[in-house]
């Protein structure tokens, strides 16, 4: 059985650029690992216009950073993830999360395998998606 990824676009805030975050089987992946605060990648980071986004899978494994802890990723770290082609199959492993304050220490979301068709569709709806940006 595979996982089912949706890519989804937080509005800008005062605060932020529009962000992303990434539910996986229905739950939220980001903010348990990066904690209250924390925020995904920009989107206009991760989805560029007229360039592919860097969430495409290839055969070449590569990590990429999905989110950073409310104090930073330079301060406690970011939380990555290394995402692969494999066949049919587009995996995220060996997750990596930022430093936890005491005393909860952090645990990584699980690896989760997803169909490659599911997926590159799921991409290319969120490249082609762009209702978050704003034209100045």
């Amino acid at each position: 059985m595979f996982d089912h990824v949706e890519i989804r676009v937080l509005p800008p805030g005062h605060r932020f650029a529009a962000q992303l975050r990434f539910w996986v089987n229905g739950e939220e992946v980001i903010e348990g690992a990066v904690y209250e605060g924390g925020r995904g990648p920009f989107a206009a980071d991760v989805l560029p216009a007229g360039r592919p986004s860097l969430l495409r899978a290839t055969s070449e494994a590569r990590r990429l950073e999905l989110g950073e802890p409310e104090c930073t990723g330079g301060c406690c770290g970011f939380l990555s993830v290394v995402v692969q082609r494999i066949g049919d199959i587009v995996q995220w492993s060996d997750w990596e999360v930022p430093a936890a304050p005491a005393p909860a220490p952090a645990s990584p979301p699980p690896e989760f395998r997803f169909d490659a068709g599911q997926y590159d569709a799921e991409v290319a709806r969120a490249e082609s998606d762009r209702w978050w940006q704003v034209n100045m």
